[in-house]
C-alpha cells in the first residue's frame, strides 16, 4: 500500500515509527506492507518518491529540523507542495495528519477532495474537515468510489468509531456519552489531588498534554468537535459547531471540586450527542458511574443501545504512537477491503 502524509508532526511521525518498527511483523502476519511514498510539511519541506521513502530516514531528518536532511537518491523529488502531492503521486491513500482548522477545514479539505478526484482513499487524523464540511465530504467519497476513515479523530486509537461502527452493527445507537478531551480530565484528576487550576493547567502544559495555547481544550471546542464527528458518524448528519451547547472548566474552583468530593461525585467534561443536538459541559458525576473512575489523560466513551443497553470503552486518548496506530488500524481496514 502506498501512502501519502500529509503533516509530519507528532502524529504523522507516529505512524511511520510504528511503520519503521513493525513493518516486517505486519506483512508477515496481515500481508500488509505500508510505503510511505510522500511527506508534506507546512514548513519543514516536502518529499515524494513513487518508490517509496525509508522511514527511518525521514524520522531522521525531521529530528533534525528539515526534510531537507533526508538523502538525496535517483527519483526524490522535493519541490512538490501539499495540493501537488494530493494529485499526482502515485499513492492509493493519502493521510493527513495536519493541524485543525474547525472553522473552514482548509486546506485540508480541498486536499482530501483532490485525492477523491485523483482516486485515492483518505484517512484523516485532522479533525478540521469532517467539523466544517463532513457530509460534503462523505458525499465525495460516495461520488467518487472513494474511501474514508478517520478513527483517528476520536480517542486517538482506541477503536471508539469501530466500536460503534462494526462491533456494535445491528444495534441503534440512541447516544453517545464520554470525556473525550485529555486535557481536561488530566487537570480535572489533579485539582481533585488538590492542585489549583493554574497549577493542574501548567503541569499538564509540561507534560505534553496541553498546548501553549489550550483554549480549544479548556473551553470544550476539541470536545465539542468530536461530537460533530461522532454525530455524523452514528446518526449521518451533524449539527454545526455553533449550534453546540459548549462550555469548558475555566470557572471551575478548588472549592467546587472538593463540594463535590464531599457529594461522593467527581467533576468531569462530559461531552454528549444524541440525534437532537449536543451538549459539552463540566458535570457532576456519582462515583457509581463509569465516567468518575476515568482518571488522567485518559479517554472513555459510553453508547446507549437498544439491545445492549450501555456499553463503555476506556483508554488513550491521545499520543504520538496512540494516534500513529489509529491511522495504522484505518490502514489495514483498507488493505483487507482491497485496494489501495
Amino acid at each position: 500500500m502506498k501512502i501519502a502524509l500529509i503533516g509530519f508532526g507528532a502524529v504523522g511521525q507516529g505512524l511511520a515509527e510504528i511503520l519503521r518498527d513493525k513493518g516486517a511483523e505486519l506483512e508477515a502476519y496481515h500481508g500488509f506492507r505500508g510505503e510511505i511514498v510522500a511527506v508534506a510539511t507546512r514548513s519543514r519541506g516536502t518529499l515524494y518518491h513513487p518508490d517509496g521513502l525509508d522511514a527511518a530516514l525521514l524520522l531522521d531528518a525531521i529530528g533534525q529540523g528539515h526534510l531537507a536532511h533526508y538523502p538525496d537518491v535517483y527519483g526524490l523529488t522535493r519541490d512538490w507542495d501539499a495540493a501537488t502531492i494530493a494529485r499526482r503521486c502515485n499513492a492509493g491513500v493519502l493521510v493527513e495528519a495536519s493541524p485543525s482548522n474547525l472553522s473552514s477545514g482548509q486546506p485540508a479539505l480541498d486536499y482530501c477532495y483532490t485525492a477523491f478526484e485523483s482516486g485515492k482513499d483518505v484517512v484523516l487524523a485532522n479533525k478540521g474537515p469532517l467539523v466544517a464540511a463532513g457530509e460534503s465530504l462523505r458525499a465525495r467519497a460516495r461520488q467518487t468510489g472513494r474511501r474514508l476513515l478517520f478513527e483517528a479523530t476520536v480517542m486517538a486509537g482506541t477503536p471508539s468509531l469501530r466500536l460503534a461502527l462494526d462491533a456494535l452493527a445491528g444495534c441503534k445507537i440512541t447516544a453517545a456519552r464520554g470525556i473525550l478531551n485529555g486535557t481536561t480530565n488530566y487537570i480535572l484528576t489533579q485539582m481533585e489531588s488538590g492542585q489549583s487550576y493554574e497549577d493542574a493547567l501548567a503541569q499538564a502544559q509540561a507534560a505534553g498534554y496541553a498546548e501553549a495555547d489550550p483554549s480549544a481544550d479548556v473551553e470544550g471546542w476539541d470536545a465539542a468537535a468530536k461530537l460533530i464527528i461522532l454525530a455524523g458518524a452514528l446518526f449521518g448528519s451533524a449539527p454545526a459547531l455553533r449550534d453546540l451547547d459548549v462550555q469548558g472548566i475555566t470557572a471551575l474552583t478548588a472549592a467546587d471540586i472538593q463540594a463535590a468530593r464531599a457529594a461522593g461525585e467527581r467533576w468531569k467534561l462530559i461531552a454528549q450527542i444524541t440525534p437532537e443536538g449536543g451538549v459539552v459541559r463540566p458535570t457532576r458525576v456519582p462515583l457509581n458511574d463509569p465516567l468518575a473512575a476515568v482518571s488522567g489523560a485518559t479517554n472513555a466513551i459510553t453508547y446507549t443501545t437498544d439491545l445492549l443497553g450501555e456499553v463503555t470503552l476506556v483508554g488513550a486518548g491521545a499520543g504520538r504512537l496512540s494516534t500513529g496506530f489509529a491511522l495504522l488500524s484505518d490502514l489495514l481496514a483498507l488493505h483487507r477491503q482491497g485496494g489501495a
